[in-house]
């Protein structure tokens, strides 16, 4: 019998015929808590934690868990318990950073567009730092910190023009993106933050980009950020920390992205031959701890033989698994029970009124109307971008640890999506 790839393993793997995520069956979890249904592995997210910690042993450094990533409270609680801090992008990431317990001095702030009011919430919350993202929001944050009484700890996000050799979309490092200063202005703008009155320049942050798979991008960004603190420290501003970001990539279709540790044992070599090897760092990693973490599990509802295409209907939809419209983004697909019989080409598409409501195209299953499904690597980017489109509600969310299932998310009906609604008198 054939056996797919299953991204994820040795937390996701076929006993027998039947589809397990750690001790877990997953069809029983279908049957218990309906479809769609997102599942997470605690054991996959502490591993993967693991791996940056083994490559950071014996240095100073803080790694931000990048919560945009997947934001589920249980999650949170996950990494907060292991003694992450958190990369936040918004004043509602950071009250879900205070709901789990977190500390509040271990949060970053990024972001491109921050207002006045989620930065008074920060300030008043005592966030650890904002990375800055232009030079019009340093002024903003110095009027807001000094109306407070209070100074802010920033640093500068910096965009170093590194390819980072992934989608366009989520490329964050080049000229013609949105993120970061330019690293020309660099020097001119950790001046100006050092004159503000209401700001305290703490360090310096770079993030090139996403689902990155290759170590050169992230040596070229080093380098160039190295060689702007050489340059800001000469001009009299000291810089405490320097915040690489994140953006390593993880396992979608055979992908082979350097493992965390080998990648950070490379950096950190030449962090050491610049003279920096000392300095307190930060990253920001997101994807790379809960991707492979997670599946979304999906029903099959109808088959549609086509003149060009057979179609294979299931319950999850755009709504729930937004990142194949927006990327073109492949998710293995891989039945929760395997059986032998003849597969036929497929594609994987939901019930949204869109054309662009698909799941994969092109894949070889053997399946029948009522068979269950797993979309794998569904841990980042999924739930935390899922909609109510077509008034769908959100996925239940199960978050299993060894034996146990726990449900950190109930499945949400017409009637929650309507709370905050009225009709007009």
């Amino acid at each position: 019998m054939n056996v797919p790839h299953i991204p994820g393993a040795p937390h996701f793997a076929y006993r027998g015929t039947h589809l397990y995520i750690e001790d877990v069956r997953l069809s029983d979890l279908a049957r218990v808590h309906g479809t769609p249904l997102y599942v997470y592995s605690k054991a996959s997210m502490q591993s993967a934690l693991a791996a940056y910690q083994r490559g950071f042993a014996g240095r100073n450094v803080q790694i931000c868990y990048a919560m945009k990533a997947s934001s589920s409270l249980g999650v949170l609680q996950v990494f907060a318990q292991a003694g992450c801090g958190f990369d936040i992008v918004s004043g509602g990431e950071l009250q879900r950073v205070l709901a789990v317990g977190a500390a509040a001095d271990k949060v970053i702030f990024s972001g491109v567009g921050k207002t006045r009011a989620e930065m008074r919430d920060a300030l008043e919350a005592g966030i650890g730092c904002f990375n800055v993202e232009s030079e019009g929001e340093l002024e903003v944050l110095s009027e807001v910190a000094l109306a407070l009484g209070m100074r802010a700890p920033v640093s500068i996000r910096v965009n170093p023009n590194v390819d980072p050799k992934t989608h366009p979309y989520i490329s964050t490092g080049l000229k013609g993106n949105k993120f970061g200063v330019a690293h020309e202005r660099t020097l001119q703008t950790y001046q100006r933050a050092a004159n503000l009155p209401g700001l305290r320049v703490v360090g310096i942050d770079c993030h090139i980009g996403s689902q990155i798979t290759e170590e050169e991008p992230y040596l070229d960004a080093m380098d160039r950020v190295l060689d702007l603190v050489d340059a800001i420290e000469a001009a009299g501003v000291p810089i405490q920390h320097i915040d690489f970001g994140g953006g390593l990539g993880i396992d979608y279709n055979e992908d082979t992205p350097p493992e965390a540790d080998a990648l950070w044992s490379r950096l950190l070599m030449r962090l050491d031959a610049r003279g920096y090897g000392d300095r307190h760092l930060m990253i920001e990693p997101g994807r790379s701890l809960v991707g492979n973490a997670g599946v979304c599990l999906t029903e099959v509802l109808y088959l549609k033989p086509g003149e060009h295409k057979n179609f294979c209907i299931v319950d999850a939809a755009m709504n729930d698994l937004p990142r194949p419209a927006m990327y073109q983004a492949f998710h293995q697909i891989v039945p929760l029970e395997r059986r032998g019989g003849e597969t036929i080409s497929f594609d994987v598409v939901g019930p949204v009124c869109e054309s662009g409501d698909w799941i994969g195209r092109d894949r070889a299953l053997h399946v029948h109307a009522g068979d269950l499904l797993a979309v794998m690597s569904a841990g980042a980017y999924c739930m935390s971008m899922a909609s109510n489109y077509n008034t769908r509600g959100r996925a239940a969310e199960v978050l299993v640890d060894g034996n146990q299932a726990h449900l950190i998310r109930r499945r949400e009906t017409a009637a929650d999506q309507m709370r905050g609604e009225s009709l007009v008198n």
